[in-house]
C-alpha cells in the first residue's frame, strides 16, 4: 500500500480513543481519519470517510460494535474491521467473526499486536480486490 492506511476509531470512551490516536500517530503508515463514540456514529463516519480499517469496540451505547460491524459490510468498498474488547473470550470472538470482523484484539494487547492487526487487515483488502 503506497498511501497511509486510513483508520476509523470507534470506542465510547474518549480516553481510549485519545490514547489510540496518539499511539497510532507514531506510525508513519497509519492515519486516523475519524472517530466515533458508538456504532451508529461509526456507520455515518465510515460512509463519509471511507476508511481502510475500522477499529471497533464491542460494547457501546446506541449500537454495539458487533451490530455496527455487520452493517459495515454493506459499504462499497467495505472496510476491514478489527474488533477491540476488554472481553477476550471465545463467545465474543465468535460473534465478532460472524459479524464480519477480520481480527480481534483484546484491549490489554493494544500495543504491537494492534498495529500488526491493522496492517494485516488493510493488506487483506488489497489481496481480495479484483
Amino acid at each position: 500500500m503506497n498511501r497511509p492506511i486510513r483508520i476509523l476509531l470507534v470506542d465510547d470512551q474518549p480516553s481510549i480513543r485519545r490514547g489510540l490516536r496518539m499511539r497510532l500517530g507514531l506510525e508513519p503508515d497509519l492515519d486516523v481519519v475519524a472517530e466515533a463514540a458508538d456504532g451508529g456514529s461509526a456507520l455515518e463516519a465510515a460512509a463519509r470517510t471511507r476508511p481502510d480499517v475500522v477499529l471497533m469496540d464491542v460494547e457501546m451505547p446506541v449500537m454495539d460494535g458487533i451490530t455496527a460491524t455487520s452493517h459495515l459490510a454493506g459499504l462499497a468498498p467495505a472496510p476491514a474491521v478489527v474488533m477491540l474488547s476488554l472481553h477476550d473470550d471465545l463467545d465474543t470472538r465468535d460473534r465478532a467473526r460472524a459479524a464480519g470482523a477480520v481480527d480481534f484484539v483484546a484491549k490489554h494487547q493494544i500495543d504491537r499486536v494492534l498495529t500488526d492487526a491493522i496492517r494485516a487487515a488493510a493488506n487483506r483488502g488489497i489481496e481480495d480486490a479484483p
